[in-house]
């Protein structure tokens, strides 16, 4: 395995989880039950739902907010679930906001095919955004991509151009795979995090955890986070290291909207210098570093985290509107 891509798979595999045939389509369940928000005020009802997408793979999602409100929909990195996106989705900040969030292929509930083909073309990451934007109904959202989700929405942008896409929130993003935009620390994580011995996998799963945070969770979210990493398929990272495109920068340069990059200042895992590169090329894009935070600032700092992306996701749906 070269260098670059064993790097990738480390920088990305992010903190373990915060938590109709041949078309896009969705299956609707019943509408969840209001779950409560604290101080007395209930929280939306989830509105759970399912995509399929080209190659059959079926993902799981939820919806929270009023339709026709400007949409925000959430893509989280490496070993994680829709279940990262719990603080955003609670923050009275975003409740005016459409919000939508999804388990990415061989994450959480979405299917998890078992051959490392499945992961290794970015087409098929693309194909599933398309799949969500159509199950989902959203109109032109706004991309949230953490970590590996940064790659995600490149991969996107560069098979079906941005013109469904109304901003781009980069948090801690991947979007070149190029060993020096990752951290010493990642690279000595390559081997023992995706190491075929269980034993070995699962020690440094716990260590990888916690690098993953300036600020620690609790013990009871870790153990969260832990299960959910645990429900990863094994194929996901053989067929990241197969992948050939390794440089999705171009896509982002070339991209007409408005770029807000978030980034901690204590990352551990992906560069600073990842983001600044963005920054440079990007003339629409602006770079938001958070002094407390590590490689999960939407996490570590929500209620910071949660304004600055009310802000930009209103000024970036009024412009699409607009324009």
């Amino acid at each position: 395995m070269d260098q670059t891509r064993r790097t990738f798979l480390t920088g990305v595999a992010g903190c373990a989880a915060l938590a109709a045939a041949g078309t896009p389509a969705m299956a609707r369940a019943p509408s969840a039950s209001p779950a409560p928000a604290g101080h007395g005020t209930p929280r939306p009802a989830r509105e759970p739902f399912r995509a399929r997408s080209a190659d059959g793979t079926l993902l799981t999602g939820e919806a929270q907010g009023p339709a026709g409100a400007p949409e925000i929909l959430f893509i989280h990195g490496l070993r994680q679930s829709r279940m990262s996106w719990e603080k955003q989705f609670a923050d009275p900040a975003l409740a005016g906001f459409r919000l939508v969030a999804f388990d990415l292929r061989g994450h959480g509930d979405s299917d998890k095919p078992s051959g490392p083909d499945a992961y290794a073309d970015p087409d098929r990451w693309a194909d599933d955004i398309a799949a969500v934007l159509d199950a989902a109904a959203l109109r032109r959202p706004v991309l949230v991509g953490w970590s590996l989700g940064g790659y995600v929405a490149g991969a996107y942008l560069r098979r079906y151009g941005g013109d469904r896409v109304a901003g781009i929130n980069l948090v801690a993003a991947v979007t070149r795979l190029a060993p020096d935009l990752f951290t010493e620390e990642s690279a000595a994580f390559t081997r023992t995090t995706t190491s075929h011995d269980l034993a070995e996998r699962t020690t440094a799963t716990a260590e990888f955890l916690a690098a993953c945070f300036h600020r620690p969770p609790g013990e009871a979210e870790m153990q969260r986070m832990l299960v959910i990493n645990g429900m990863t398929a094994r194929a996901v990272n053989e067929g990241l290291n197969q992948t050939r495109t390794t440089d999705l920068e171009p896509v982002f340069r070339a991209y007409a909207g408005p770029i807000l990059l978030t980034h901690g200042a204590h990352d551990r895992l992906v560069r600073l210098a990842m983001s600044e590169r963005i920054k440079a090329i990007h003339p629409n894009s602006r770079l938001s570093l958070f002094s407390g935070s590590g490689h999960s600032p939407f996490y570590e700092e929500p209620e910071r985290y949660g304004q600055e992306l009310a802000a930009f996701a209103a000024s970036a749906s009024a412009s699409a509107v607009r324009g």
